[in-house]
């Protein structure tokens, strides 16, 4: 699943529109209606969205040895 569709489930199951969430992180919903269509949301948005939809987001790399690079 790509990042764009992950944010598209998100909405969704917080019951929240693509164009609300636009307006939420400061964005207009033009735009961020591109950023989800070339799948060109930076991590610095995820973290945001994530925010303010009171949420958790996590990416990182985890080793066979448990270690996790965040």
């Amino acid at each position: 699943m790509t990042t764009s569709e992950q944010i598209r489930v998100l909405c969704v199951r917080k019951g929240v529109s693509l164009s609300e969430l636009a307006r939420r992180i400061n964005q207009t919903p033009q735009n961020f209606n591109a950023k989800l269509k070339r799948n060109t949301v930076t991590q610095d948005e995820l973290n945001h969205i994530a925010k303010v939809l009171d949420v958790t987001y996590e990416q990182y790399f985890v080793l066979a040895n448990g270690e996790q690079i965040k």
